[in-house]
C-alpha cells in the first residue's frame, strides 16, 4: 500500500492542525488557492457509494448492473482503504483527499479533549461540524458557486466550515433503495440553474448483512443483489431521462469485510484493566489512554505482541498506516488480527457464540479490505482496468470531474488519468 502525504508542510504543523479539527477559526481551516472557474456544461457528477462492498464481490457473477458500469467504463483491479478501515473515516477521506489522521475523523468512535464524545449514534455529534476537518468536495462546490446534494454521506450533516449541501437529509436505513434512487434521479433531471453539479447516494446494507451474517453468508449474498438491482434502477432512470451520457457516475465502497469465526473475539476487559486504561475506541482497531499516573502500567501490558492483536504507542505505529498524529488518536492502538474482534464483555455476551460474522477495521493492505472503484460516463473512457490505487486518490478526480480546484489533500490524479476522456475538440473555422 501507497502511503502518500501530498499536504503542504504548513498544512500539517501542530498548531495548523489544532486549528484544523476544532474549526474555530473565521476561515475554517481554509487554504488560499487559485480558484477555477467552472465550465457551465460541465457535466453532473454523482458519487455512489456502496458500504462494505469487497472487490472481488464484483466476480462472483451475482451483480450485472455493476459489471454493466465496468464494461462501459472504468474498473479498478481494487481501491486501498485509510487506516483504519472504518465507515466514518474513509467515507469522509473519499470526499476531501485527507488521511483520518487530517481530516479528524480518526475512528467511528473517538474522543476530543474540547468536544466530548463520538460515535455514529450520537447524532449531535455526527452534525457538529468542529469534528470535521478538511474540505469535503461539497463545500468546494459550495465555494464555487456550484450546487451539490447528498442523499447520506458521513459528514454531509454537518455544517463543515459553516457550510452544508445545498439538499441533504439525515440519514435515515428506513429509506427504501427504489425512493433513494428516484429522488437522486429527480436531482438529475433537473434544469441546469437548480441541478446539482455534484450529488452522493449511499447504500448500506451491503455492509449490515456482512457483519451479521459474514461475508460468505446467503444475506450477504441477498444484499449484494440487493444493491446491484438498485444501480440498475438507477443506470436505467438516468437512460429514460436522456441522461446516460450527461453523468459522470463513479460508484465506490469504504472498504471490504473479512469473516469472523465462532469464538474470534476477545474481551476488551481482558486487554487492560479499568485502573490501568480508559478503552476510547473497540472493535478491529483498539484504541486506549492510559489513567493518569498509570502509563507505565498500561505500556508493560499492552506494548507489542499478543495472541490474535498487537499494540504500539501511536507514535510507533508502522509508517504505511499515516496515522498516529492527530491528537483524537488515543496513546495507544492495538490492530486485531484479521478475524478477530476486541469488544466489551456485555457485547459479547449477547452474541451467538456459534455464528460466523463479518468483520472491517483490519489492516488496509489485506485483500478483505479492498475496496470497490467503478467509474463511467462522458468524462471516462470505455473498458479501461486501473491498477490498484488508494482511496486519498478519489477526492483530486472529483474535483478535476466538479471544475473547482482541489483543497490541500493527501492524494494524487495521477493513477486515474489513464480513465479520462481527452476534452472534446471544437471544430476549427465557423464564426
Amino acid at each position: 500500500m501507497r502511503s502518500k502525504n501530498h499536504v503542504p508542510p504548513a498544512l500539517r504543523s501542530p498548531a495548523l492542525c489544532a486549528l484544523l479539527l476544532l474549526a474555530a477559526c473565521a476561515t475554517g481551516g481554509r487554504t488560499a488557492r487559485v480558484p477555477m472557474a467552472p465550465a457551465p456544461d460541465t457535466p453532473p457528477v454523482l458519487l455512489v457509494s456502496i458500504d462494505g462492498f469487497r472487490a472481488d464481490y464484483l466476480a462472483r457473477g451475482i451483480t450485472p448492473n455493476l459489471q454493466r458500469i465496468a464494461e462501459g467504463g472504468v474498473r479498478a483491479e481494487w481501491m486501498t482503504p485509510s487506516y483504519p478501515s472504518l465507515t466514518f473515516p474513509n467515507h469522509y477521506t473519499l470526499v476531501t483527499g485527507l488521511r483520518p489522521d487530517h481530516h479528524g475523523i480518526v475512528h467511528n468512535t473517538m474522543a476530543d479533549p474540547e468536544l466530548g464524545g463520538f460515535m455514529l449514534s450520537n447524532r449531535d455529534a455526527v452534525g457538529d461540524g468542529r469534528w470535521w476537518a478538511g474540505e469535503p468536495i461539497w463545500v468546494g462546490a459550495a465555494r464555487a458557486g456550484l450546487p451539490s446534494a447528498t442523499l447520506f454521506w458521513p459528514g454531509s450533516e454537518a455544517a463543515v466550515q459553516g457550510v452544508r449541501p445545498d439538499r441533504w437529509k439525515p440519514f435515515d436505513p428506513s429509506m427504501p433503495f427504489p425512493e433513494r434512487v428516484t429522488t437522486v434521479l429527480g436531482w438529475l433531471a433537473e434544469d441546469p440553474a437548480t441541478r446539482p453539479r455534484v450529488a452522493t447516494l449511499y447504500f448500506e446494507r451491503v455492509d449490515k448483512a456482512g457483519h451479521e451474517h459474514g461475508p460468505d453468508s446467503p444475506e450477504a449474498t441477498a444484499a449484494i443483489r440487493e444493491a446491484d438491482d438498485a444501480i440498475g434502477l438507477l443506470l436505467d432512470g438516468l437512460r429514460a431521462r436522456g441522461l446516460d451520457d450527461a453523468v459522470n457516475l463513479v460508484v465506490v465502497s469504504d472498504h471490504g469485510m473479512a469473516p469472523v469465526g465462532p469464538g474470534h473475539a476477545v474481551a476488551v476487559e481482558s486487554m487492560v484493566s479499568a485502573r490501568d486504561g480508559r478503552v476510547v475506541s473497540y472493535g478491529q482497531s483498539v484504541g486506549i489512554e492510559p489513567m493518569q499516573g498509570r502509563d507505565a502500567f498500561a505500556e508493560r501490558r499492552l506494548l507489542g505482541r499478543h495472541d490474535h492483536y498487537e499494540c504500539w504507542r501511536k507514535q510507533d505505529l508502522p509508517r504505511t498506516w499515516a496515522y498516529g498524529e492527530n491528537r483524537r488518536v488515543p496513546a495507544i492502538v492495538c490492530q486485531m488480527d484479521e478475524g478477530w474482534d476486541a469488544l466489551p464483555e456485555e457485547m459479547l455476551a449477547r452474541r451467538d457464540p456459534g455464528a460466523t460474522r463479518g468483520s472491517h477495521g483490519f489492516d488496509p493492505a489485506l485483500p478483505s479490505m479492498r475496496a470497490l472503484f467503478l467509474a463511467r460516463g462522458p468524462s471516462f473512457r470505455e473498458g479501461v482496468v486501473l491498477p490498484a490505487f488508494d482511496n486519498v486518490d478519489v477526492y483530486p478526480l472529483l474535483a478535476r470531474l466538479v471544475g473547482i480546484a482541489p483543497a490541500p489533500n493527501d492524494g494524487d490524479i495521477t493513477p486515474l488519468l489513464p480513465a479520462l476522456a481527452p476534452p472534446p475538440t471544437t471544430a476549427a473555422g465557423g464564426d
